[in-house]
């Protein structure tokens, strides 16, 4: 009889199964891979600080205006384009429309700027994938030296470019997975550093109390070196510098929960909370409320603890705006710190198909 019973066990069932055991597998290894390269644990490493013990520091700058707005706690939640910064997984949540695209502009401090576009596709109703670019520029900055404190008359810029594709899957009706391969550059005065690194995420909607966890694993990758020839004047004159060290990947693990603390067909109100645990900063928490009236209006706030440099809670506002060819999603995020100052973002967001 018992091989009997098993031999009825429904196909959704053994998939249920399989896909319960693949999240205990997925979720120990992100915890042994970030203690691996974070060396050291979770928990007791709160607030202890690793400041400038990596490279390629434009990765850590959210592209995106309703992050912001949320304190940076988004992995549970985002479900367009913009997943493939935070976690790639969210693409499968695009069910609305399979084709969409995502820009935006980052007025960034010291008046450097980020711009960032993505398009995501769904090949099925199972099946995502996308592509994203993500470019900061420092505009022109003059060159200095020690005899010249004040600028040489000469200028320089750094650039940098990040470019993923991404592939998502929804597994079951409350568990789906993506990766993202992002290329990066970085230009800095004739210096270029190259490197690849890869995004891991899934988000799991619990089915109990309206509530959702994810996971995801940002800019993972290895030690990189970069390339070229640097002019250097100093007591000694003019000297050429054309070996450096190597550059570490400003990975972070990302562990968020979500509840809708409000669920009705007019209004919704989300507490989401986020742990992140970065190889070279603080680890930090993140906490983010959601308010949207009818799917088109919504308003956000968000508050960062055991951050570096405390400022205002984050706010910002968003519209969904359904046309005829589809529809159409402006977001605006707003963040201050107590001595970097303020910074602006705004995307827009299109749907079709």
């Amino acid at each position: 009889m018992v091989f009997v019973n098993l031999g009825l066990k429904s196909n959704k069932s053994l998939k249920n199964a399989l896909i319960c055991s693949v999240m205990r597998s997925w979720i120990l290894s992100v915890f042994i891979f970030s203690g691996f390269f974070a060396k050291g644990q979770i928990l007791p490493s709160f607030g202890d600080s690793r400041t400038g013990t990596t490279g390629l520091q434009f990765l850590k700058i959210a592209p995106d205006a309703r992050s912001v707005s949320l304190a940076g706690s988004f992995i549970t939640e985002v479900n367009d384009p913009t997943a493939m910064y935070w976690n790639p997984a969210g693409l499968a949540k695009m069910k609305d429309y399979k084709l969409q695209f995502s820009a935006g502009h980052v007025s960034y401090y010291a008046h450097t700027a980020l711009e960032h576009a993505s398009v995501a596709y769904g090949l099925n109703d199972e099946t995502f994938i996308g592509i994203g670019l993500v470019y900061f520029d420092s505009g022109d900055m003059p060159v200095t030296s020690e005899f010249q404190p004040f600028g040489t008359g000469q200028t320089f810029r750094a650039t940098d470019m990040a470019l993923g594709l991404s592939l998502a899957r929804t597994l079951t009706d409350n568990f789906n997975f993506g990766v993202t391969a992002r290329y990066i550059n970085e230009s800095l005065a004739g210096v270029n550093t190259n490197a690849l690194v890869f995004d891991f995420g899934f988000q799991y909607d619990v089915g109990l109390a309206n509530t959702r966890f994810a996971v995801s694993i940002s800019n993972f990758g290895f030690n990189t070196t970069p390339e070229g020839t640097l002019q250097v004047v100093d007591l000694n004159g003019t000297r050429t510098v054309s070996s450096f060290e190597q550059i570490a990947i400003p990975a972070v693990f990302r562990l968020g929960f979500a509840w809708d603390a409000l669920k009705q067909a007019s209004h919704r109100l989300t507490i989401i909370g986020q742990l992140d645990h970065p190889t070279d900063n603080n680890e930090t928490l993140d906490l983010g409320t959601e308010y949207a009236w009818k799917n088109l209006f919504y308003a956000r706030a968000g508050y960062s603890f055991g951050v570096d440099e405390g400022g205002l809670p984050a706010f910002g506002f968003g519209l969904n705006l359904k046309r005829t060819f589809g529809r159409l999603k402006i977001d605006y995020g707003f963040s201050a710190k107590n001595k970097l100052g303020l910074t602006h973002r705004l995307t827009l967001g299109l749907g079709i198909l």
